[in-house]
């Protein structure tokens, strides 16, 4: 590959995290009014071994990132659907939560923007819709609630909706 390509693609990443974390999130915190989260880093890492609360903190510190309260419910979206915090995994998320019957400003917006800038990843969002079309609703999953679920047995029921 080259420099070229190399640079583009971290000018595209920069871009993706501008428009959703200095743009998008604190619009959607205006607008909504969004729950607040429950439980601080601490708690979560208190949590038992295996549940999702206890996977969320440990994701996070794995990718040297902070708990965000208002930006916590997504970042349990990355746990569950198994998509990392890249720029091609947060357009599979939203790609699958299109998929899903999620539509929302945020998500078309994603999408969106990754088809235009990302074609070399056309297929995995393609698939990562059709997967959100195939899977039980999750967009009213009660996420707070769900923290000290075990997260395989989540995975599992999402995955397992998504084959049937």
């Amino acid at each position: 590959m080259s420099k070229l390509y190399f640079a583009l693609s971290r000018l595209r990443a920069r871009i993706l995290v501008f428009l959703t974390h200095n743009m998008a999130l604190p619009l959607l915190r205006f607008i909504r009014r969004p729950q607040v989260f429950p439980y601080t880093a601490k708690q979560l890492g208190e949590f038992p071994s295996g549940t999702l609360g206890y996977d969320l903190i440990h994701f996070l510190d794995r990718r040297n990132l902070k708990l965000l309260p208002h930006y916590a419910k997504h970042d349990i979206k990355h746990i569950l659907l198994e998509y990392d915090t890249t720029d091609e995994g947060e357009v599979c998320l939203q790609c699958f939560m299109l998929g899903n019957g999620h539509i929302s400003f945020p998500v078309a917006a994603t999408v969106l923007y990754g088809f235009i800038t990302m074609p070399e990843y056309w297929k995995k969002f393609r698939k990562a819709y059709r997967r959100g079309k195939q899977s039980l609703p999750i967009k009213n999953w009660q996420w707070f609630y769900i923290l000290k679920e075990p997260t395989t047995s989540l995975i599992h029921k999402i995955n397992n909706d998504a084959k049937n």
